[in-house]
C-alpha cells in the first residue's frame, strides 16, 4: 500500500512540474497582436529598403519613358522614314538633294579620321546626325538661299564624300537614325579634336552666352596618353604685335599699342575666360577666332607673355573644348568602350533614340 501511495505521489508531483513550466514560457510569449519592439521594426525597415536599393541597383526598376522629338518642319515626311536633305556643296557652288544617311556619311569622313576604331567613328557618326537635326530645328535652313544645311565649316559641319570608305560607311549603317536627345530636344553635339585632359564649358570655349545646357559637363578626358599625335596635345605659337592689334580691331576692342598681356579670368576647366591686354580685356575665345584657331589651337594657355615685339603663347589641346573629344573617343574606343559609353561619358543624362529605321 504504502509503495503504490509512493508512486502516485510521484506522478502527482510530476504533472505540478509540466504545468508550472508550461505556464512560466506561455508568459513570456509575446501575444500575436502585440507590436514588435522599434528595435526590430527599425532592423527589419532596413532589411526592406536595403532590398530596394540592391534592385534598383540591379537594374530591375521600370524603363523610363523618353520623349522623341519630332523631325523639324522643313524636312518632316512620313513618320519613321529618313528624310532627305538639300546640301548646299561649298565646293560646286550649288545645292544637291539627297538621302540624310549620305550626307552624314560625307560629314563623318569629313571630321574624324576613317581609319580609327569603329566605336569612335560611330560617336561621330551619332553626334553629326543630331548636330544638322538641331541645327535646322533652330534656324529652319542654311544662310544659303534653298538648303537645309551647307558644307561651310562656319556655318555647319566639314563634308568630305569623297573619303567615305567601308569604315565609315559601316558605322553610319549601325548607327542610321541614331541621335542624342535631353528631355526630348535635340543635343547641342559640339565636339572638338583635344580636350588636353578636361573638357570645357560652353562660356569656356565658346564665349557662349546663353544658359549652358546641363549635359555639358566638365569631364575628365582620357586624350593625352603617347598613342595622341604630339601636336594634338601641346602647342605654341607667336604673334607678332601688329597681328594682335588687328585682332583686337576685329573684336570690336581697338588698341594702337600695348606693353602687357596676360590671362584674365579662368574657368572651371582651367581654360581663360577672358584675357587682358593693358587695361583692356576681350574674350579669349574670341580672341583664339581673330588670330587663327590653327595657330592659337586652345584656350587651355599654359603661358601667355609679351617678349619684345612678339606674342609667345603656348598650351594644351586642340579646339574649343566643349563636349566629345575625338582623341578622348579614340582612346575610349581601343579601350573597349562603345558609341554609347563614349556619348554618355561626354554628355551627361542624355539618351540615345532611333528617328527612322
Amino acid at each position: 500500500m504504502f509503495k503504490k501511495r509512493g508512486g502516485k505521489a510521484r506522478i502527482i508531483l510530476a504533472i505540478l512540474v509540466i504545468t508550472i513550466v508550461i505556464s512560466g514560457c506561455a508568459g513570456q510569449r509575446r501575444p500575436q497582436d502585440e507590436k514588435p519592439s522599434e528595435d526590430i521594426q527599425q532592423q527589419s525597415d532596413q532589411r526592406i529598403r536595403s532590398d530596394k536599393e540592391q534592385t534598383a541597383e540591379k537594374g530591375d526598376e521600370p524603363d523610363k519613358q523618353i520623349k522623341k522629338p519630332n523631325l523639324p518642319e522643313a524636312i518632316a515626311g512620313e513618320e519613321g522614314q529618313e528624310p532627305s536633305l538639300k546640301v548646299y556643296i561649298v565646293q560646286e557652288e550649288q545645292v544637291k538633294e539627297m538621302p540624310f544617311e549620305e550626307y552624314v556619311a560625307g560629314v563623318v569622313a569629313g571630321e574624324i579620321k576613317n581609319d580609327w576604331p569603329i566605336e569612335a567613328i560611330k560617336a561621330q557618326a551619332i553626334i553629326a546626325r543630331t548636330f544638322v537635326l538641331q541645327f535646322i530645328s533652330e534656324k529652319g535652313q542654311s544662310k544659303y538661299e534653298n538648303a537645309h544645311v551647307s558644307t561651310d565649316i562656319e556655318e555647319a559641319q566639314a563634308w568630305n564624300a569623297g573619303a567615305v570608305n567601308d569604315r565609315i560607311q559601316q558605322a553610319v549603317n549601325e548607327t542610321r537614325g541614331q541621335v542624342i536627345v535631353y528631355q526630348g530636344e535635340f543635343a547641342r553635339t559640339w565636339f572638338h579634336s583635344n580636350a588636353g585632359g578636361k573638357t570645357a564649358t560652353p562660356k569656356e570655349g565658346l564665349n557662349y552666352k546663353d544658359e549652358a545646357p546641363p549635359y555639358i559637363q566638365v569631364v575628365e578626358s582620357p586624350d593625352t596618353n603617347e598613342a595622341v599625335e604630339a601636336d594634338a596635345k601641346n602647342w605654341s605659337a607667336s604673334f607678332s604685335k601688329d597681328q594682335v592689334i588687328a585682332a583686337m580691331n576685329d573684336m570690336g576692342k581697338p588698341v594702337k599699342d600695348f606693353s602687357n598681356i596676360s590671362i584674365g579670368e579662368k574657368g572651371p576647366s582651367g581654360r581663360a575666360i577672358t584675357l587682358r591686354v593693358d587695361d583692356t580685356q576681350v574674350s579669349a575665345a574670341e580672341f583664339r577666332l581673330a588670330l587663327g584657331t590653327t595657330e592659337m589651337r586652345s584656350t587651355l594657355i599654359d603661358k601667355i607673355a609679351l617678349e619684345g615685339d612678339k606674342v609667345a603663347i603656348s598650351g594644351r589641346g586642340y579646339g574649343h573644348g566643349v563636349g566629345m573629344s575625338q582623341w578622348g573617343a579614340f582612346n575610349m574606343a581601343n579601350n573597349k568602350k562603345t558609341a554609347e559609353d563614349i556619348i554618355n561619358h561626354y554628355f551627361k543624362d542624355v539618351d540615345i533614340v532611333t528617328m527612322w529605321e
